[in-house]
């Protein structure tokens, strides 16, 4: 948090717009719409009510099949049973660590033999790394199949030099505490259709008619984000770039320090990929491996996680169709998301690194 965010609110309380109405989101909203070139946004309370919102204007239901990616955070899965629809797992590319274009192809055509009726594909751009977009959404057109394009880790990587978030159907961000800008808690939908975006506000607001009283002609959900929130997020958009920058700076610091390691793999960016390395992620060579680093960091009280367990094996989804081989499997066994955060010092990075290397060195002379 910065002196910006500060300013927002104080206008905001100054003025008493502390609802769910006021001029920080309509502000908040057209800064999102101007920064990823997408026409309208509506600002929510999480990511994951977006994607919800998205399905159900897509009129997504039970009996309806949604293709989402494995390998991310539950999020993006959960919101396809909300509506009583199915989730069809795809497996992860070894580039992007995002849903494979050849897996999803293949899903789609047994799938149709089936006679399953797909109504939306949602996948992510993990970590900040752009999903292969072009043969992505190449297949989507080809079948006929509308795109959420979960952008949630996202905001700030770019595809050619075009904003995540801009290329689907709908695009969905995420302002969590966590998230490489915050509004502590809440989220976006974009989209180039304005009647879409009308539609998501009336639902996000409980559905709540033009009318004097409270008449409600359908089933609402209170995603409205709050106006406080949104004047937060507005102090955010103006470091936005810096964040993106101090990221990358952040793992160029971890690669050329570790990247001697031949056990110790970081991703690319394949051509024309632009990630905001939201988080810096390595793979090391084995399960063992990875709990070596995890735990020598944990006996020092810094954290670090394995990278996301791949919603196929989610207990919650062990009944769910899932297409592919052990990409996302892999990934997750040997993975592990070091700290990132843009206020982490040059100290603190130093010694970060000093205990990995240390855990190397050790097995290497018992080796």
């Amino acid at each position: 948090m910065g002196s910006e965010e500060l300013k927002h609110i104080h206008e905001a309380f100054d003025t008493n717009w502390i609802s769910t109405v006021g001029p920080q989101i309509n502000a908040f909203e057209n800064s999102l719409s101007e920064y990823t070139g997408k026409a309208h946004t509506a600002v929510l309370s999480s990511g994951t009510s977006a994607i919800h919102l998205a399905l159900q204007l897509l009129n997504v239901k039970a009996g309806d099949s949604v293709i989402c990616q494995s390998f991310t955070f539950a999020g993006s899965a959960f919101p396809v049973t909300y509506q009583g629809a199915k989730p069809i797992f795809i497996d992860s590319e070894t580039d992007t660590w995002n849903m494979d274009p050849d897996v999803l192809e293949d899903s789609i055509l047994k799938l149709k033999a089936q006679s399953s009726k797909l109504k939306a594909i949602i996948p992510v751009h993990l970590y900040g790394m752009p999903y292969r977009i072009n043969e992505i959404h190449d297949i989507a057109l080809r079948y006929g199949i509308p795109v959420i394009e979960d952008a949630a880790e996202a905001l700030g990587s770019k595809y050619h030099d075009q904003p995540c978030g801009s290329f689907g159907d709908f695009g969905v961000l995420s302002f969590n505490g966590n998230k490489i800008i915050t509004t502590s808690g809440g989220g976006a939908l974009l989209s180039d259709n304005k009647v879409y975006i009308e539609r998501a506000k009336y639902l996000a607001t409980q559905a709540r008619d033009d009318s004097p009283h409270y008449e409600h002609s359908q089933i609402g959900y209170n995603y409205r984000m709050g106006n406080i929130n949104a004047a937060i997020g507005l102090g955010q958009m103006e470091v936005l770039d810096e964040r993106v920058q101090r990221k990358r700076e952040i793992f160029k610091i971890y690669k050329s320090e570790l990247a001697s390691f031949e056990d110790i793999k970081f991703p690319e960016e394949p051509e024309g990929h632009f990630s905001n390395r939201w988080l810096t992620t390595i793979v090391t060579k084995s399960f063992e491996q990875r709990e070596s680093i995890r735990l020598a960091l944990e006996k020092e009280n810094i954290e670090a996680r394995p990278l996301w367990k791949p919603m196929h094996l989610q207990p919650v989804f062990k009944d769910a169709d899932y297409f592919g081989g052990n990409v996302a499997e892999g990934l997750f066994n040997r993975g592990l998301c070091l700290p990132s955060g843009t206020a982490i010092t040059e100290q603190d990075l130093g010694r970060i690194i000093e205990i990995i290397k240390k855990v190397f060195n050790r097995r290497g002379r018992k080796g």
